[in-house]
């Protein structure tokens, strides 16, 4: 399966939770699971190409294969961050599970196996989340 460049699709509208985004959701699991079968870093490469900053933000991960890789090349620098919220609160957000696309290892893949180091909850409350953030970054600076 191509890619979504190779497929003409609106890059830009992949990225909101349109419904053209859900049209083409299914494909793009798809296809990202096919380049991981034959490179399970390849995204993880992708990621950190050209970065030079002291600290990276690498957002979405979405397997336990992508935290070890980032462990394997990085080490104990590497901090893992989950954020959830509650079912209620998602609901609110408008989301809906799909069989099929809200089970699949892309979206549930890290929900067992990975001992993360930061578990942020963000469920509405402004004043708890920038109180948890502030803890990550304070604990981030403290470590460069």
């Amino acid at each position: 399966t191509p890619s979504p460049q190779e497929h003409g699709l609106d890059f830009e509208r992949l990225l909101d939770a349109s419904t053209y985004k859900e049209l083409f959701r299914q494909d793009m699991i798809r296809w990202g699971e096919e380049k991981r079968q034959s490179d399970p870093g390849f995204f993880c490469r992708a990621a950190v190409k050209g970065a030079l900053q002291p600290v990276w933000v690498v957002s979405d991960t979405r397997r336990l294969s992508d935290v070890e890789w980032f462990r394997d090349a990085y080490g104990a620098v590497v901090q893992t961050v989950r954020v959830v919220a509650s079912e209620e609160t998602r609901k609110r957000r408008n989301w809906v599970f799909v069989t099929g696309v809200d089970d699949a290892e892309s979206e549930c893949g890290l929900d067992q196996g990975v001992a993360f180091d930061w578990v942020i909850t963000n469920d509405g409350d402004e004043v708890a989340l920038g109180e948890q953030l502030e803890m990550l970054v304070q604990s981030l600076h403290r470590s460069l």
